[in-house]
């Protein structure tokens, strides 16, 4: 055998053997002859697409025909190869189709990675208003509808578009981010929808646009309202019919894609004085969701931080440190106009230029620091979490703060555990894992007060 020595190999002498074998082991390349007694390659071939890893499969035949090379190559086969062959052909024939399947393989892994990771679990944030977000993104998430983010900037719209992309039935295809801002208005219809050669100067041979790259699966569209409108109306026809024709070309092509827009403009107004066209927003605006800035979570800003903290500190290759309870209510405190991406990159900063443990308020920006002591943010911690500094943690800082807004939610319920589970924004099994945890009697409870007081 050509390739004794190079590679573990097994052999079977028919094709419902060949199946058997395929169904019982794991192979990385199957040379299959089309010609077998019994059930033929091509069966095999079609049959063991079904498994939940198929092989690469290479095809041999003595006789080879346009027709069936054709049909080998729709059911999945790497190559196909006429007897007799060349060894050194098939060698490298083989060794391409094993490292396709390597890169499948580790193509399939990340994804599934990816998949994980933005599983809506993994997306930090108990409070109410994130609560109905998650909620509406995990009835949307299955569907093909197209869904339009709404909010300022930093407040997590492109992780959102991503777990509605990852927990679709599209999730195995690709997903194309673009952000329509980040593009000059002379080349954005290009970029989204390709080109053909000569369309332009620069225009040398034919490009495939994002969408084409997309096929099958989702694109995100962040900062749609800085779309120009020239290129509003072909992604009009896109929503409207799923065709377009590429920049200077006139084949029209057809594709099948979800599209999640985002943007953090006024489209009402933007309609109003005709920079947005408004038969385009009303296709985008199917599934309407609605972001809500930092300020408006405040007891989300402590998950935030121990999560930032923990992500920041493994890629910056440095040892785990916490704020100090004084860092913690200047951070609490600050309005946050960036939302998520300025808390990130504040506690990115911190780490990375501090060697204190713990991390104090000189460890934060400035702007940050400044609002330490200004006492005007409904943000700001309960003054309980500014005693004895040195020894708090942000684990302390969180079940303190969880532990007060139950015992609010409790009191303003009445004690109906069902009800102060839908005024937190959770269900109440996990309230009640949340009382267990935290020492909470089922008789606790504050009556009346604001959030503002917890």
């Amino acid at each position: 055998m050509v390739l004794k020595g190079s590679a573990q190999i097994s052999t079977a002498a028919d094709g419902t053997s060949a199946l058997e074998e395929l169904k019982n082991g794991h192979f990385h390349v199957v040379l299959l002859d089309i010609l077998m007694p019994g059930m033929d390659g091509l069966e095999v071939l079609e049959r063991s697409q079904d498994l939940e890893n198929p092989p690469q499969f290479i095809m041999l035949t003595a006789t080879k025909t346009i027709k069936t090379a054709v049909r080998a190559m729709k059911l999945g086969a790497f190559d196909y190869v006429t007897k007799p062959f060349d060894v050194d052909e098939l060698q490298l024939i083989v060794q391409r189709a094993a490292e396709t399947g390597a890169m499948r393989s580790e193509l399939d892994t990340l994804r599934s990675e990816l998949g994980k990771h933005y599983h809506f679990d993994n997306i930090i944030g108990t409070s109410a208003p994130m609560q109905a977000v998650l909620k509406t993104v995990s009835r949307v998430a299955p569907l093909r509808s197209t869904v339009l983010l709404t909010g300022e900037s930093g407040t997590g719209k492109e992780v959102i578009a991503r777990a509605i992309h990852f927990n679709s039935t599209r999730k195995e295809q690709p997903m194309i981010a673009l952000n329509c801002a980040a593009i000059p208005a002379n080349l954005l219809e290009a970029e989204l929808f390709g080109h053909e050669r000569g369309a332009f100067t620069d225009a040398h041979s034919r490009k495939i646009g994002h969408f084409e790259r997309a096929h099958k699966g989702t694109i995100f569209l962040d900062e749609i309202g800085d779309m120009a409108p020239n290129t509003q109306a072909t992604m009009l026809r896109i929503l409207e019919s799923g065709q377009f024709t590429r920049v200077g070309g006139e084949q029209v092509v057809e594709v099948d894609v979800r599209v999640v827009a985002a943007t953090n403009r006024d489209l009402d107004k933007g309609m109003e004085d005709g920079t947005f066209r408004s038969d385009l927003y009303f296709r985008l605006n199917v599934v309407a969701i609605p972001l809500p800035p930092l300020r408006d979570r405040p007891e989300d800003l402590p998950l935030l931080i121990r999560y930032f903290l923990e992500k920041k500190s493994r890629e910056a290759g440095v040892s785990l440190r916490n704020f100090s309870a004084a860092a913690l209510d200047a951070m609490m405190a600050y309005h946050w106009p960036g939302n998520v991406r300025e808390l990130e990159h504040a506690v990115e900063r911190a780490l990375v230029l501090s060697d204190d443990t713990p991390l104090g308020i000189d460890d934060l920006p400035s702007k940050v620091a400044r609002r330490a002591d200004s006492g005007d943010s409904p943000l700001a911690l309960p003054t309980a979490l500014s005693r004895t500094a040195q020894a708090r943690t942000l684990n302390d800082a969180v079940e303190e703060l969880e532990h007060r807004m139950i015992l609010h939610a409790l009191g303003e319920a009445e004690h109906n555990q069902t009800r102060a589970a839908e005024i937190l924004g959770t269900t109440r099994r996990i309230l009640k894992y949340k009382m267990d945890k935290l020492g909470i009697d089922e008789g606790e409870g504050q009556a009346g007060g604001t959030l503002e007081s917890l």
